[in-house]
């Protein structure tokens, strides 16, 4: 080989190794440039999908975009419920794997209709509203990876759509009764607005009108990113502190936070960690949840309520009444931590003023209950500062108290109404209310009250809700006081407003007007407008959830002589009956025995259904049962039945019954002849045996010796006169005449009324076969003449009147229907003759029985 060849050669491999090197580097410039496009591109979709997330909360801060998955985890049992499969799509395994850590740049799979904590709880209560409402899945906590018993679930874009075509048609069908064009918006009360008196409730008591300064989302996304780098390394004190700072997030922000895995990852650590936050820090922890809007429900939270009851004992006053007043924002029961409220407490009553009483009255209120061992301290606590309380805390003392069950002593709660009738001018609507919901609850009549009302309520009807007008008529007709200026002012102010109103509030505005007797005529638009929106709920199916709306709305109507015959054909219905009598807490049954009964007798001429026997006969016995019992032993009843047996003649001559069973009441029924003679009464209705055969010859009614001996004494007593001449011969009977008397000091006016002693009456008293001569039995076929002598109470009548109420008005209609003559003995006469003597009864139901 000579040398050019040998250069030739190393020429030659040095040109392929340079080239082998330059096509190495080109490889390697493409490679990295494939690297760098790919990087950049994977870049640019995630901030894509960013900036779309940010636009889209901004363009739709309060619309729900879908509906999250859940699955409602329990703490307690580790039992999980199945999904809502009418509401969700569930993707295919291997997607849900294959977008596993995509959450976070798919924040529009989250949002959902958030809890309206703030509007629920400045809303307008009642006491029907006592439990938690039962939430669907459109507003339940969705589930998370991250949660105790709960298993991965994500949203996907075709959840979104299936949602958004869902909440569109439940919003097509629904807006019309929602806000019908041309009615006026109902209007809520404030239940807290009573925070507002003094400034000392910040330091026990949350106040969800104000929010700390919103920071940005891109911060809240920091925050979130530190979670996954700091992990399990985290103290309670930045746990504490990355959830207070996720609170200041934007209300309609958080819905995105709440949906983020890294937040399910921080609640993950929070519960790891409850045991090592500090008081302060675990106050902050409940206090940003209240600001996340938090599901009520969420799983985590009943550890969070065990360790607050944990560490009870340990808390001042105003940290225990601030842990109760957070868990009420978050609309969430807590019976267990109320329970150690209650045991902890009375160590601080010494400290309790105006507005820690009130607070505390507050969360007893919400809690719907109220140990006994802290009924008296209370009261003592509330006698020492009631005239501290401003308007809307005494509102709120009532509501508190109403809620509760507190049941105070008469005297407290005349007070307590001194103080509110006292601050009327200056108490808002809701409050008023709240201090008629205490009246009804105590049964309290208190007139100074009642009688600022009839100037209140026609000044104030005109901007009250449904509710508060509801509740205004309702608390009338429990007290019985009936007055036009207050119940024509509720009427006429409703109608603008019943689109929004309930099954149960058009029910007890129908009871309240039936019960106090307001007419049809009085009011001709106020029946007809409630009757439609019975119509409207019962085309909804409302009635099949809540049939004693329905029972409670068609027996008011009944009272005052209405009868839709479509709805009492819903009521009376088979499918209805067997439904309302399964109901274990009310007492349905009774209510369609009296509705049943009604329509028997007031439409004659009705095809519809009715309840079958063995339910009326079920029903009868009950009630006889429970008279016998009660009414048929009170005093009254047990002597007015005594003294008609003696005036009549026997035990024969009077039956003491339910003439109509189901009015629920019973009777003295007493049969005359055309003569005025009584007529014994058997088992067997229209068969009266006048005489037996082997007793022809002995008298029977008036012909026994049954008159009344009238002596000086008793014709000075009736007459109110000293001495009374004997007569020498008598004259034409006529019938007695009742009059005023006139009471004398000595007698202490116990008889109301007197009766004029002529001689016809003193003849038939002591000679009764001398009565002035009836019809020839042989022109004239004998008939009988039907008594139901009734003993009244007040309950039976409205407040100071003798106006009678609706059911009580509706019973004397059906008796005369029956063919009956009602003789009342009413309690303004008959129970003060209970102290008289056995002569002066006898003379009084003389007159009632046989005068015309």
């Amino acid at each position: 080989m000579t040398a050019d060849g040998g250069a030739h050669e190393a020429q030659e491999k040095l040109r392929s190794a340079d080239i082998t090197q330059r096509c190495s580097a080109l490889r390697g410039f493409h490679g990295l440039k494939r690297r760098c496009g790919y990087l950049l591109w994977m870049s640019a979709k995630a901030l894509s999908r960013h900036v779309a997330a940010l636009r889209l909360y901004a363009r739709l801060p309060s619309r729900v975009v879908c509906k999250a998955q859940h699955i409602c985890s329990r703490l307690e049992n580790g039992e999980q419920a199945k999904e809502e499969e009418t509401d969700t799509v569930q993707q295919p395994p291997k997607a849900a794997a294959s977008r596993r850590y995509t959450l976070a740049y798919n924040p529009s799979a989250y949002y959902q209709k958030g809890v309206q904590h703030s509007a629920s709880l400045g809303g307008s209560e009642t006491e029907e509203e006592a439990s938690q409402p039962v939430l669907n899945a459109a507003f339940r906590q969705q589930s998370n990876p991250y949660t105790v018993s709960s298993s991965r679930h994500l949203s996907s874009a075709k959840n979104a759509l299936l949602s958004l075509a869902f909440s569109r048609e439940r919003a097509s069908k629904g807006g019309k009764s929602a806000h019908p064009k041309g009615t006026q918006a109902d209007v809520k009360g404030d239940p807290r607005a009573f925070h507002r008196c003094r400034p000392e409730y910040l330091s026990m008591a949350h106040d969800i009108s104000q929010r700390p300064p919103a920071i940005h989302f891109r911060e809240a996304s920091l925050l979130l990113h530190k979670v996954t780098l700091m992990k399990g390394n985290m103290e309670p004190s930045d746990i504490a502190h990355f959830l207070c700072e996720l609170g200041h997030l934007a209300p309609e922000q958080t819905r995105v936070v709440r949906g983020d895995t890294r937040f399910y990852m921080l609640l993950r650590y929070s519960v790891e960690s409850l045991q090592n936050f500090t008081n302060q820090q675990l106050l902050q922890v409940l206090r940003a949840f209240v600001r996340l809007g938090l599901s009520h429900s969420h799983s985590i939270l009943g550890l969070y309520e065990t360790e607050f009851g944990r560490r009870a004992s340990k808390m001042d006053l105003y940290q225990l009444l601030l842990v109760a007043d957070l868990w009420r924002c978050l609309g969430r029961s807590v019976p267990h931590y109320l329970e150690r409220l209650c045991d902890c407490i009375s160590q601080s009553f010494s400290q309790m003023g105006p507005p820690e009483l009130v607070q505390f009255l507050y969360i007893l209120g919400e809690g719907r209950r109220c140990p006994a061992h802290l009924v008296q301290p209370l009261e003592g606590i509330l006698m020492r500062h009631l005239d501290k309380l401003k308007a809307e805390e005494v509102g709120a003392v009532c509501l508190g108290l109403f809620k509760s069950q507190i049941s105070l002593s008469e005297e407290a709660a005349r007070r307590v109404v001194d103080r509110a009738c006292s601050v009327l001018e200056q108490m808002s609507d809701f409050g008023m209310v709240n201090v008629l919901k205490l009246m009804r609850f105590s049964h309290l009549d208190h007139l100074p009250w009642l009688e600022a009302l009839g100037l209140e309520v026609p000044r104030r009807a005109p901007q009250m809700g449904v509710q508060g007008l509801m509740h205004v008529a309702l608390a009338c007709s429990a007290l019985h006081y009936h007055d036009d200026r207050i119940l024509l002012a509720v009427a006429e102010h409703l109608p603008p407003v019943a689109s929004h109103c309930r099954s149960k509030d058009a029910a007890k505005l129908l009871w309240a007007f039936g019960t106090l007797g307001v007419l049809p005529n009085q009011c001709p638009d106020l029946y007809p407008c409630l009757t439609e929106i019975l119509r409207e709920r019962e085309a909804e199916a409302e009635f099949q959830r809540f049939p004693e709306h329905l029972l409670t709305a068609l027996l008011g109507l009944a009272f005052a002589g209405q009868f839709p015959t479509d709805l009492l054909r819903v009521a009376l219905s088979p499918e209805f009956v067997s439904g309302a009598s399964r109901s274990q807490e009310l007492e349905l049954k009774k209510d369609l025995f009296t509705l049943d009964g009604t329509v028997g007798m007031e439409l004659p001429g009705w095809t519809g259904p009715r309840l079958s026997l063995v339910v009326r006969e079920e029903v009868t016995k009950q009630l006889w049962a429970f008279a016998q019992s009660d009414v048929c032993q009170k005093l009254e009843v047990l002597e007015a039945e005594a003294v008609l047996q003696e005036l009549l003649g026997g035990h024969a001559f009077v039956c003491k019954r339910m003439i109509l069973p189901h009015m629920r009441s019973i009777d003295l029924e007493v049969h005359l002849d055309p003569d005025e003679q009584p007529l014994p009464l058997t088992s067997e209705p229209g068969v009266y045996n006048r005489t037996a055969p082997d007793e022809e010859s002995a008298p029977t009614g008036w012909d026994r010796h049954t008159g009344v001996t009238l002596t000086d004494d008793l014709l000075a007593q009736l007459t109110s006169a000293k001495k009374i001449p004997a007569q020498p011969s008598p004259k034409p009977f006529q019938q007695p005449a009742l009059r005023p008397v006139e009471p004398q000091a000595e007698r202490e006016g116990i008889l109301s009324v007197g009766v004029d002693l002529t001689d016809g009456l003193l003849h038939a008293l002591t000679k009764p076969g001398s009565r002035s001569p009836a019809p020839s039995r042989a022109t004239s076929k004998p008939s009988v003449l039907r008594l139901a002598v009734q003993v009244t109470n007040r309950n039976h009548y409205c407040y100071r009147t003798q106006q009678l109420l609706g059911l009580h008005a509706m019973k004397r209609r059906q008796l005369a229907l029956a063919g009956y003559r009602v003789v009342e003995l009413p309690h303004w006469e008959w129970f003060p003759l209970l102290r008289r003597s056995r002569a002066e009864k006898l003379a009084y139901l003389h007159c009632k029985i046989f005068s015309s």
